[in-house]
C-alpha cells in the first residue's frame, strides 16, 4: 500500500471519527425534560401543552425535548408542584387553586362571581399575575403561562332549581373554593381527581360535582348524570411552572425559545378554552345531558354564597389579596 493511499485512509478515518464525535456531542448536548400533567390526552389543556412542547423542540432545533406525561401517569396532581420545586421533574402543569393552602392568592380565580366571564378572568389575571410570580419565585419556581378552564357549573342527576336541591348531596370538590361552596350550599364536599370521577359516581362516593363543561364531556358525564347547570361560577386556571434551577441551566437562546413558546401557548390556550366551552356544551346536549341556566332563586343564592366567599378570601389573603382586588378594580375602570 502506498504512503499516499495510507495517508488518504488516515484522513478519511479521522473525518469519520470527528463526525461521530460531533454527532455524539450533539446528542449529549440535547436536554430532555419530563412534564407531568394530571389531565387526560383529550383535555384541551393537554393538547395545548403538547403543542407547547412541539414548539419548544422546533424553536430549539431539538436541543430541548419536553415529554408530556398525561393523566397523572408520572406524578399525581397533589405532588406536581413540590416535585418541580425539588427538581424531581423540571416542569409541570397543575390547577393554580391547588396551592391555596400555601397562600390564598392562588385561589383568587376560584372565588364565585369575582370573575365569571373570559373578559373578567383575563383582567383578574393581569391584576394578580405579578404577585403570583413573586410568590412562586420565593420557592425558585418560574411561571411560564396560565390558561383558564371553561366557566364552572353544577352537575347533578336531577335538575337543580333552588339551593335546597343541593342539600346533603355528596359533591365532588377539587380545591378549597369548591369545598367551601359545597359547605355553604349544604352539600358534603368530597375530594376526587378528574381520572377518578366516573368510578366515584358509579360507586356512590359522590352525587354531584362542580366543574367545567369540558371535564364533563371528557369524563362522559352522561354515563352517570343527567343535568348540568351552566352557573358560570368562576374560571379556574391551570398554570405551567418550571424550576429556576432547570431553567437556569439552559443557554440564553434556549431560554428565550421557551419563553416565546410559552407566550404563544398562553394565547392559544385562552382561545382553545373559549372554543371548548361552546363545543363541550353541545357535546353534553347531544349525549342527553339537560343543560340549563340558574333560576332567579338559585342565582340569588349563589351570588350570596359568592359574596360570603369573597369576604372570606379577602381576609385570608391579607395585604396581597387587597392589592390584587385594588389592581382588579383599577383595570376594570
Amino acid at each position: 500500500m502506498s504512503l499516499y493511499r495510507s495517508g488518504c485512509q488516515f484522513v478519511a478515518l479521522s473525518l469519520v471519527a470527528t463526525g461521530l464525535a460531533a454527532a455524539l456531542n450533539t446528542a449529549q448536548a440535547a436536554t430532555e425534560w419530563d412534564m407531568p400533567t394530571p389531565y387526560g390526552d383529550r383535555t384541551f389543556h393537554t393538547v395545548n401543552i403538547r403543542e407547547f412542547a412541539d414548539d419548544v423542540r422546533e424553536k430549539t432545533g431539538g436541543e430541548l425535548d419536553i415529554t408530556v406525561h398525561a393523566n397523572g401517569s408520572l406524578i399525581a396532581h397533589p405532588e406536581i408542584k413540590n416535585s418541580v420545586r425539588r427538581s424531581i421533574v423540571p416542569i409541570g402543569e397543575m390547577i393554580m387553586s391547588r396551592l391555596a393552602n400555601e397562600n390564598p392568592i392562588f385561589e383568587v380565580d376560584s372565588v364565585p362571581y369575582l370573575a365569571s366571564s373570559y373578559e373578567q378572568s383575563r383582567t383578574l389575571w393581569e391584576a394578580s399575575k405579578e404577585i403570583i410570580d413573586e410568590e412562586l419565585a420565593k420557592q425558585q419556581l418560574r411561571l411560564l403561562f396560565a390558561v383558564p378552564w371553561p366557566p364552572q357549573g353544577i352537575y347533578t342527576q336531577d335538575k337543580v332549581s333552588t339551593i335546597d336541591d343541593l342539600k346533603n348531596l355528596k359533591m365532588r370538590a377539587y380545591n378549597k373554593s369548591s369545598e367551601r361552596l359545597a359547605q355553604l350550599a349544604g352539600a358534603v364536599p368530597t375530594q376526587i381527581e378528574v381520572p377518578d370521577i366516573p368510578t366515584a359516581f358509579s360507586t356512590g362516593r359522590v352525587d354531584a360535582m362542580v366543574t367545567s363543561p369540558a371535564t364533563g364531556a371528557d369524563t362522559k358525564a352522561w354515563d352517570y348524570l343527567g343535568n348540568f347547570n351552566h352557573a358560570q361560577l368562576w374560571l379556574p386556571k391551570n398554570m405551567i411552572i418550571v424550576s429556576e434551577r432547570a431553567f437556569g441551566r439552559l443557554d440564553e437562546k434556549t431560554q428565550q425559545a421557551v419563553l416565546d413558546a410559552a407566550k404563544e401557548a398562553q394565547e392559544r390556550g385562552w382561545e382553545m378554552s373559549r372554543t371548548e366551552t361552546e363545543e363541550a356544551l353541545e357535546v353534553l346536549r347531544e349525549n342527553g345531558i339537560t343543560v340549563s341556566e340558574p333560576s332567579e332563586e338559585l342565582a340569588a343564592s349563589l351570588e350570596e354564597i359568592g359574596n360570603t366567599m369573597t369576604e372570606e378570601w379577602s381576609k385570608r389573603a391579607g395585604e396581597q389579596g387587597q392589592q390584587i382586588l385594588d389592581n382588579y378594580e383599577q383595570l376594570q375602570q
